[in-house]
């Protein structure tokens, strides 16, 4: 479903499996070194955060969360991937609160605000589907208590 926002490709757009590996390769190298630089760990969340697989998209939301942390002159360029990773995931109100603090920085971020637009349609989407799945819920029942209350007045 590509969307009309060019600013956001990442949320549609996925590195190969092998562009992939070359970050988990270099990844894993460091940290059997027991010296993984941020860059390098930056790099590799940021692959797994564009993955289509939830897994790697877990993993690399928790990779960004680390350097967030620890890397207070890293946290501007982490807020976008993390909000990123938890739009992918369904975590609408995780996404929106970093892209919010993303955007409080930089508010004419072409990005954040983008996302921002993205966070918004997919969260009154799945509002309307929830009142579609609530009304659907309530007419089954109102249909099975008419039954139930008919069957109960023949007898």
């Amino acid at each position: 479903m590509p969307t009309e926002l060019p600013y956001a490709a990442d949320a549609e757009v996925s590195l190969s499996y092998d562009e992939l590996e070359v970050l988990r390769t270099q990844y894993q190298k460091e940290l059997a070194q027991s010296h993984v630089t941020v860059q390098t760990k930056f790099n590799y969340a940021w692959g797994l955060v564009k993955s289509p697989l939830r897994e790697h998209q877990v993993e690399g939301v928790r990779l960004l969360q680390e350097i967030y942390r620890a890397e207070p002159t890293r946290r501007r360029e982490c807020l976008y991937y993390l909000a990123l990773g938890h739009y992918k995931m369904d975590n609408y109100e995780e996404a929106r609160k970093f892209n919010s603090l993303l955007m409080e920085k930089e508010p004419t971020n072409m990005q954040a605000q983008s996302l921002a637009s993205l966070i918004d349609k997919k969260v009154a989407r799945d509002g309307y589907i929830g009142m579609a799945l609530v009304g659907g819920v309530a007419a089954v029942s109102a249909l099975v208590a008419a039954t139930l209350i008919r069957r109960a007045t023949r007898r």
